[in-house]
């Protein structure tokens, strides 16, 4: 029985997966919290992957605090480079199959038409900047791996966008959201099933590969979506991101083009919306 390690058990996607476990009784399982894969630990690392020595590697664990890695740029490099470098290392030693996750943060926000995976990478903040070295550390250590980026992610689990809205529009009557960052939501169950297609198919073609749900949005019209399936009635207002300072300065366009995955595993990707609905049941 092959063994599946997922990094970043607890995170959104580490908990969806662990639902979706259920689905696949043919793998035996592993969930790595904090404790079990300790990501700013190189050495304990290392002695971790020996332990569990598993056949495929979903690795969902990375600093994802966006503001604070401007202040915390060591560990956010530590966690999101060194450590995802040591696990490409790893499963190319032990030939296990890694899929990598990654973020339209690796962009500058500068382009006007959705981005594919050639399109060119230029961080602008210090979380993106990690993300992007840990790309380029795991296919440099593991050329045989999948690497996914996607954006926006939300989720039942965990604190995210979707549920800060939620929340807020039931306690305010009326709230501002950013409406000059544009790009795609992903719902990280689909996200989950996405990398199940991709484990289970008889393809394992290596590279970089786009994954967020249809649509082409800016995080005013995200909230406007929500205010809409929650039946709240909050007065939700469109700013420019000057208006909401933020210590790291976010890309105003990442929408990423889903082509190749599309093609190369055959998935069928629903629009934003249709997931979102999953959201209020």
């Amino acid at each position: 029985m092959k063994k599946i390690l997922v990094t970043g058990a607890n995170g959104q996607l580490g908990s969806e997966l662990t639902v979706l476990s259920s689905k696949y009784p043919q793998y035996e399982w592993c969930f790595a919290n904090r404790t079990k894969m300790t990501l700013d630990d190189l050495e304990l690392l290392q002695v971790q992957l020996n332990e569990i020595n598993p056949d495929i590697i979903l690795n969902c664990g990375a600093y994802t605090a966006v503001d604070k890695a401007e202040s915390e740029k060591e560990l956010a490099f530590k966690i999101n480079h060194l450590a995802t470098e040591l696990i490409a290392k790893y499963a190319f030693k032990s030939n296990a199959k890694l899929i990598h996750i990654s973020t339209d943060y690796v962009f500058d926000g500068s382009s006007s038409v959705a981005l594919n995976e050639e399109a060119e990478t230029n961080p602008i903040n210090i979380y993106g900047a990690s993300k992007r070295e840990g790309e380029v550390g795991c296919l440099k250590e593991n050329p045989n791996s999948i690497i996914i980026r996607t954006s926006w992610v939300y989720s039942k689990f965990g604190n995210n966008f979707v549920k800060t809205m939620q929340r807020l529009m039931q306690e305010r009557e009326a709230i501002n959201v950013v409406n000059d960052q544009i790009g795609s939501p992903t719902y990280a169950a689909d996200l989950a099933q996405a990398l199940m297609d991709i484990v289970e198919s008889s393809n394992w073609i290596p590279g970089i590969y786009n994954y967020s749900n249809e649509g082409e949005i800016s995080w005013y019209d995200f909230a406007l979506a929500i205010n809409e399936l929650g039946g709240y009635n909050c007065n939700v207002g469109g700013i420019p991101s000057s208006s909401y300072p933020t210590p790291a300065k976010r890309p105003e366009f990442s929408l990423l083009d889903k082509s190749k995955i599309k093609s190369v595993y055959n998935l069928n990707i629903p629009n934003y919306k249709e997931s979102l609905k999953l959201m209020f049941v």
